[in-house]
């Protein structure tokens, strides 16, 4: 992660400093070894005037979040004075007792309960941490942390090129945009789609025909005389040049039925290869799906994530089927198949995806919205190693929970039909991105 975090021990002269600051240089040394550029004093911070000298004294700018440790017992001024200088989430960490049976010599923990509490109070965006910085958990848990807070950070850079408005009656892949950059701070970008048809049929063959060599590199089967191939070309490379204008990371594209009937071409292939590429990109102009991509893709470290329809249910293996026309990134199929060039199910135009995902531990994820606001929805499984369930992309889901009990209340809770799928289990990342966003959380995992 490139990422800048502010480090605070504090502590009182009344307690046990000595032993504080032993604590104090172990964790320093913990957090630098995280990869990360680290702010901090050379020596526990006693008073509060203290803070506020050091705090003025730094580059406050790219701070992603506060660590803040309660190396001994400290009231609320020290706190206070940090979120009064630094807008940036807390991390509240307090250490254990050096011994028992004795002086309280740092009593770091009350410290970490009051400074919880102001922090609760001022409706600021905390976490919590119990223990020493050598323990396995502490770093486990930070880390989770970071991570967390480097995706909130790159979603506020995160810019959606929107190219078509959603199909008729998909009205779940539309969104509030005020509310989505206020909450998430995600911007959109309105792409006139036939427009981008039309410049991308004018593109001479030497501009586009590098979007063939590429997609060749991973497709099998792939006749780039074809005409839909061609005007995968055009269109994906006329799209490069919007990324690039607009300063891109995200596409929501209008699928059907205009590509099929203005294009002549099924956008599928366009969605892959983006999204492959890092570009994370969403069938059916669907807004959420692209935002959860993006998500997925920053929690996994880049991985490619999926974005699919459920539709089939098999009870005996308490499993799901996820599948989509023809899209899905290219490192996805299964490295027995590998990435084939197809036609699309219903249309019968090209070019698409024809495979079945690989195998793997999976994480499902979906950014959902009701008028009563935002919500998340976590669920983790097994993408199982059988054949390729449906004509397009698919992959059949082994679930954690019970298939029926979750099928039920999945459309009782009435989620979005389309699932967002990464090959990592982020899930406990998920729900700690749903807590510092004050989000409704529903979770489907055996923990």
């Amino acid at each position: 992660m490139s990422m800048t975090v502010l480090y605070v021990p504090i502590g009182r002269k009344t307690f046990d400093l000595e032993a504080g600051e032993a604590q104090r240089v172990k964790s320093s040394m913990m957090l630098n070894s995280l990869g990360v550029e680290v702010i901090e004093p050379e020596e526990i911070l006693t008073s509060p005037d203290e803070l506020s000298d050091f705090l003025k004294g730094i580059d406050k700018e790219n701070i992603v979040t506060s660590i803040y440790q309660s190396v001994t017992f400290a009231d609320g001024e020290f706190v206070q004075e940090l979120i009064k200088q630094v807008d940036a989430p807390v991390m509240v960490w307090s250490i254990r007792e050096p011994s028992i049976n004795g002086r309280l010599r740092l009593n770091s923990l009350t410290g970490g309960n009051s400074t919880s509490h102001i922090l609760k109070c001022a409706s600021h965006p905390y976490s919590f941490l119990f223990g020493n910085p050598e323990e396995a958990q502490i770093r486990s848990r930070l880390l989770t942390f970071l991570k967390v807070q480097h995706v909130i950070h790159e979603l506020k850079q995160f810019k959606i090129g929107l190219i078509g408005e959603h199909p008729p009656g998909f009205f779940f892949s539309g969104t509030d945009e005020e509310l989505l950059h206020k909450q998430f701070g995600v911007e959109i970008k309105k792409v006139d789609l036939m427009k981008a048809f039309e410049e991308s049929k004018k593109l001479p063959i030497e501009e586009w025909e590098h979007a063939i060599d590429r997609a060749e590199q991973q497709v099998i089967g792939l006749n780039r005389n074809e005409e839909t191939v061609q005007r995968f070309a055009q269109f994906t490379t006329h799209v490069e040049s919007v990324i690039k204008k607009e300063k891109l990371s995200g596409l929501a594209i209008r699928c059907w039925p205009d590509f099929f009937n203005e294009l002549g071409a099924a956008a599928c292939s366009t969605l892959s290869q983006f999204t492959e590429d890092g570009v994370v990109s969403a069938c059916e102009s669907d807004i959420h799906g692209s935002v959860s991509m993006f998500i997925l893709q920053q929690l996994s470290g880049g991985n490619a994530p999926y974005l699919g329809d459920m539709v089939h249910v098999n009870e005996a293996s308490n499993s799901v089927v996820f599948w989509h026309c023809g899209a899905g990134a290219y490192s996805l199929a299964h490295p027995d198949q590998g990435a084939r060039a197809g036609v699309h199910p219903n249309r019968k135009l090209g070019f698409t995806m024809e495979f079945g995902l690989k195998p793997g531990q999976v994480t499902m994820f979906r950014v959902g919205y009701t008028p009563d606001g935002f919500r998340l929805l976590v669920m983790r499984g097994k993408a199982l190693d059988t054949p390729q369930r449906f004509n397009g992309t698919s992959v059949e889901v082994e679930l954690e929970t019970e298939i029926n009990d979750t099928l039920y209340s999945l459309m009782e809770e009435g989620f979005e039909p389309h699932y967002a799928l990464v090959y990592e289990d982020v899930a406990d990342e998920l729900i700690e991105l749903g807590r510092q966003l004050g989000l409704e959380t529903v979770v489907y995992t055996n923990d």
